[in-house]
């Protein structure tokens, strides 16, 4: 695609894509366990005070109620465990009424099991307990059911957003899936031109499961894409060792089957506490640091009356396009917004604060901004220019592998940066040992490796290589 075919395509295509992408059924599951957590609870409370007063007649008589409230935090911990609150039981009231009734169970069990070797049966009321259970496992069944009713009428039984990308292979359909044509949105998983693949990025947004049915030529070049944009993806297909398939997938009333190529680096569970962390640290890096802001943003204006931010379109998660912030460290005039010249030392081009602040690394606190609006991590792998070139060699056209970095969003530092891999790529090498400690960090991801990541960046942030 020539350069004005591609600002054509995209000067039309930006609407199109918006419709194609649906709200994100992740966050609304989120909060449906959350009401369904806190429901549950009052449920627990409510139907052993009832159980009190139809056994004692005492509404909410105190040792009844210490049982509920003995047996509760245990019911939460097995619940959360046994999947009680998931996209399944969300899916499936009755897998979510097993679930909600073995929880129950067993908490009510160990419960009894503890209060015995502790020789406190005598403060339990058994008549209570016995009708507080029964009571609380019919409820909560209710519940299950409503519960599905409700998501039937509101939601359209759909609990997760999942699509289908027809390129040309062998009819496929998913019950309230979302189908897009490849050939319709100028998809071609053979290309690496970035715009295609922002293009992509945009359409998998918040998509929980994409199915791809193409030629068999086109299946490693799908599995690849599908591998770094971070979704859980399938290719319609019979097993292939050349795409690295992690399990096959029958869908009932379809004859084709699927292989599972790709799944995201993290699951729900990681990427929440993963987005808590970054909010955490983010939220008190800025309340910290908001005088450090107004000092250099002050020092940039003085220097030449520019602009005090450097907007810079990046590459981030899913190989989507994103607006990075830094501190402005060029001359207005000299601004390179494609990243296309890689800056040398005793540029010409660097102001006399912009040196001071790209020397301690402070040009680049304000991604804190982009970590808060969702677009960045704290730890990642660092996101590139799309001009970025090694040995005069886009980055991409030194490693296919290169797109697999943005299967996680990228970060403030990274496991490259406390390596020492920064600066200017002038040699191929350059690149491709950043490549492999960013894999090497989506590969082995965790919170205590963010940690110590962010710790070791403190002993970094001024570096030889920072001009």
């Amino acid at each position: 695609m020539n350069q004005l075919a591609r600002s054509l395509f995209d000067a039309i295509e930006p609407d199109r894509i918006e419709k194609a992408v649906p709200p994100s059924r992740e966050r609304r599951r989120l909060r449906a366990y959350v009401v369904l957590l806190l429901i549950d609870a009052a449920i627990i409370h409510l139907c052993f005070a009832v159980a009190a007063f139809v056994y004692e007649g005492v509404w909410w008589h105190g040792r009844t109620m210490l049982a509920a409230q003995a047996m509760l935090p245990v019911f939460m911990t097995i619940a959360l465990y046994n999947k009680t609150y998931s996209g399944p039981a969300l899916r499936d009231w009755l897998f979510a009424a097993r679930q909600v009734l073995t929880a129950l169970l067993i908490s009510a069990v160990l419960v009894n099991f503890i209060a015995f070797y502790a020789k406190a049966n005598a403060d339990f009321s058994r008549g209570s307990l016995t009708i507080g259970l029964m009571l609380s496992a019919l409820s909560l069944i209710a519940v299950r059911r409503i519960c599905a009713l409700l998501i039937e009428k509101h939601w359209g039984g759909a609990t997760m957003n999942q699509m289908v990308i027809d390129d040309g292979g062998v009819p496929f359909s998913l019950p309230k899936a979302t189908r897009i044509s490849a050939a319709r949105f100028g998809l071609d998983a053979t290309s690496q031109d970035p715009f295609m693949l922002d293009r992509l990025g945009k359409l998998l947004r918040n998509q929980e499961k994409v199915v791809v049915s193409c030629p068999r030529e086109r299946h490693a070049a799908w599995a690849f894409l599908l591998k770094s944009a971070g979704v859980n993806g399938e290719i319609v297909s019979e097993p292939l060792s050349d795409m690295g398939a992690l399990g096959v997938n029958k869908y009932a009333n379809i004859e084709s089957t699927t292989l599972t190529v790709s799944k995201g680096p993290l699951a729900l569970r990681a990427r929440v506490a993963k987005r808590l962390f970054d909010l955490i640290v983010a939220t008190g890096a800025l309340i910290v640091l908001s005088p450090l802001f107004l000092f250099v943003a002050w020092r940039i204006v003085r220097e030449d009356g520019g602009p005090v931010l450097f907007v810079q379109r990046r590459l981030g998660r899913g190989n989507e396009f994103f607006n990075m912030y830094k501190f402005r460290s060029m001359r207005t005039e000299r601004l390179d917004p494609d990243g296309a010249r890689s800056t040398s030392r005793d540029d010409d081009r660097v102001t006399r604060i912009g040196a001071f602040i790209r020397r301690t690394s402070i040009d680049e606190l304000p991604q804190i901004i982009n970590v808060l609006k969702g677009e960045m991590s704290i730890v990642g792998p660092r996101p590139h220019a799309l001009a970025s070139q090694a040995n005069n060699k886009y980055f991409w056209e030194v490693d296919a592998k290169y797109w697999a970095r943005h299967s996680l969003k990228p970060g403030l530092t990274g496991l490259a940066q406390v390596r020492g891999l920064r600066g200017a790529t002038e040699r191929e090498k350059d690149l491709t040992d950043r490549l492999q400690a960013d894999l090497e960090y989506i590969a082995a991801w965790s919170l205590r490796r963010d940690l110590e990541i962010i710790l070791a960046t403190i002993s970094v942030l001024s570096h030889e290589k920072a001009y």
